[in-house]
């Protein structure tokens, strides 16, 4: 058991080390211009908290312009967006409809190509209509952008006031830094955070716009692929985006980590092997190792009195992590350990089950280019 504990320790302490020297040697200050930047949010209800989401950050981007992307056939998201559309007169705010996506191309990239001749500014801000950028953060995003970048932020989640949320929320916040940042000073990033990225509207142009990714169903990993393949660097900032997350019940939670999972598996397929270890080793031998833990630490005080410790130091260091990201994030020590440990099974869920809820879509998947919706 003492081994067992000394490897956990071990990678918990490498990741720690690397994440926080990132977050630490960041310098956080607001040099960009918003004027230069337009928001392009694809725009889905269903979504309890969606219109407060954008509310807020029109309220936070002042000065940018906004693309809000929405279905034909999604009247609540019309009435949302004309609402918000009237509440803030003064802000650059048009709304687009689009018909349903092809059979088989991704919905979200559907309508950002599609949307991409509206563009009027120099900079594109592609940004999830559960994500909240604040202006600082933006700011920090557009210093790290030029011609050959593209810059994403790092994502932290808020929940709803339910335990479901909570703990969709946990395991985001334990993980985002921690799964982002360790390896950025051996490689560049494996993917990026599709959630939230700023790149300039010349460079997206270069690479043929999202075109070449319309039929690959993780647009993040999908773009980041395209543009690695044209020269172009992936930049992980550590600029925090806000995440709302709004989870009914156990089985929205369920399905939303089982999405997560099986998108992770498809970013594994196209990984060699040695990066498939270094996952392994990073993020997926934690878990396996911390249920080892507990089984054992039936064995005697001894060993009970070493799963406490191993416990406490897990919250400290995660705790000090979060604060590093955002000063809002909560602490929920059981529900962390909990996300910890329902890990695995998420996995096993993804590998043998490859059909996928998103809100009121449902897609079976086959590969990362090949998926039907059902």
């Amino acid at each position: 058991m003492l081994l067992i504990a000394l490897l956990w320790l071990f990678i918990l302490l490498f990741k720690l080390f690397f994440a926080l020297r990132i977050l630490r040697a960041a310098h956080r200050h607001c040099g960009g211009d918003l004027h230069t930047v337009t928001v392009m949010q694809p725009i889905l209800s269903g979504d309890p908290a969606l219109e407060s989401v954008l509310a807020s950050t029109v309220g936070q981007l002042r000065g940018a312009e906004f693309l809000w992307l929405i279905d034909d056939d999604d009247t609540a998201a019309l009435q949302i967006t004309r609402r918000l559309q009237l509440r803030y007169p003064r802000q650059h705010i048009t709304i687009l409809s689009y018909p349903q996506a092809p059979e088989g191309v991704n919905p979200k990239l559907f309508k950002l190509e599609q949307a991409r001749a509206q563009v009027t500014r120099d900079v594109i801000l592609v940004l999830d209509d559960d994500a909240i950028l604040s202006a600082e953060s933006l700011c920090d995003m557009l210093d790290a952008l030029t011609e050959k970048t593209l810059v994403t932020a790092l994502p932290w989640y808020d929940a709803a006031e339910n335990s479901p949320s909570r703990l969709l929320a946990q395991f985001v916040n334990d993980n985002s830094a921690l799964t982002y940042l360790p390896l950025l000073p051996f490689s560049p990033p494996l993917t990026l955070n599709g959630m939230c990225y700023a790149i300039r509207g010349e460079t997206l142009e270069r690479v043929g716009g999202f075109s070449p990714v319309l039929r690959h169903l993780t647009d993040d990993l999908a773009m980041a692929t395209l543009l690695t393949r044209h020269g172009v660097r992936i930049v992980q900032s550590v600029a925090p985006v806000r995440v709302q997350t709004s989870i009914a019940d156990a089985k929205g939670y369920f399905r939303q980590m089982h999405r997560w999972f099986l998108f992770a598996t498809l970013l594994m397929r196209e990984k060699s092997a040695a990066i498939n270890l270094t996952i392994f080793l990073l993020q997926g031998l934690h878990p396996l190792l911390l249920w080892a833990l507990l089984i054992m630490a039936f064995g005697g005080t001894a060993q009970f009195a070493l799963l406490l410790g191993i416990f406490v130091i897990r919250h400290l260091a995660l705790r000090y992590v979060q604060r590093a990201v955002a000063a809002e994030i909560p602490s929920h020590p059981l529900l962390s350990l909990l996300s910890e440990l329902l890990q695995p099974l998420h996995l096993l869920n993804a590998l043998v089950n490859r059909t996928i809820y998103w809100r009121s879509r449902r897609y079976r998947i086959f590969s990362n280019d090949c998926f039907t919706s059902r």
